[in-house]
């Protein structure tokens, strides 16, 4: 899957950087496509209107029956180290395959067609780095370390640490997407966001964060 380009005004300051096709492992028959994330800002075009920021996948990937979700729903992503504390809202894609992050800047989702954090395999959350207004709630991913601790909290109440293993950087046109998405021995988490230099001709940035972690 692809997500859709925002329209930020410009680039927020930053720190220097230290550095979604999720394998389906449950529901019904799907595709799913090869990922990037971008962001949509207020005031951003249709879909129909906005910049491809991926390549489309080669071929889909075919996903076995349905099986029956052994963890549930998230709802809530702390992360201690960067002040991240944010209710989890499902996302999806649409009819093009563009995954569509949250509506509010200030919210992280939860790829819903993917792993529930907790299975195995790696679930997918996506959000904002920033707009027009200023940081978003995924603004300072690129500053965790391996090590820093991300808290997944399901509808039950149970919470659940991933632990960091390594953050990456990869540019949109050269996503790293079998690396980033394929099947996995253990419950892992992606977090995703964009990162690298704003185009303001494309008015999307280039590049896309992503943060590795694994069930402690």
């Amino acid at each position: 899957m692809r997500l859709l380009p925002g329209r930020a005004g410009g680039r927020h300051q930053r720190r220097p950087r230290r550095l979604l096709t999720a394998l389906r492992w449950s529901l019904a028959l799907v595709a799913v496509t090869a990922a990037a994330l971008a962001l949509i800002a207020p005031g951003a075009p249709s879909p129909s209107a906005a910049v491809s920021v991926a390549t489309a996948p080669a071929a889909p990937v075919v996903v076995a029956a349905p099986v029956a979700r052994t963890v549930t729903a998230p709802v809530r992503v702390t992360i201690p180290s960067i002040g991240v504390d944010s209710t989890l809202t499902d996302i999806g894609v649409d009819a093009t395959g563009a995954l569509v992050p949250p509506a509010d800047f200030a919210q992280a989702g939860w790829f819903a067609a993917g792993p529930v954090p907790g299975e195995v395999g790696p679930a997918v959350l996506a959000g904002h780095v920033d707009d027009r207004s200023g940081p978003a709630v995924f603004f300072r991913l690129e500053d965790l370390v391996p090590g820093d601790a991300v808290v997944v909290t399901d509808g039950d109440g149970q919470a659940r640490t991933f632990t960091v293993s390594r953050v990456a950087a990869y540019p949109k046109t050269d996503f790293a997407t079998a690396e980033v998405y394929g099947p996995t021995a253990g419950p892992e988490l992606r977090l995703i966001t964009c990162g690298g230099t704003f185009d303001r001709s494309r008015r999307s940035y280039t590049d896309n964060v992503v943060v590795y972690a694994r069930l402690q």
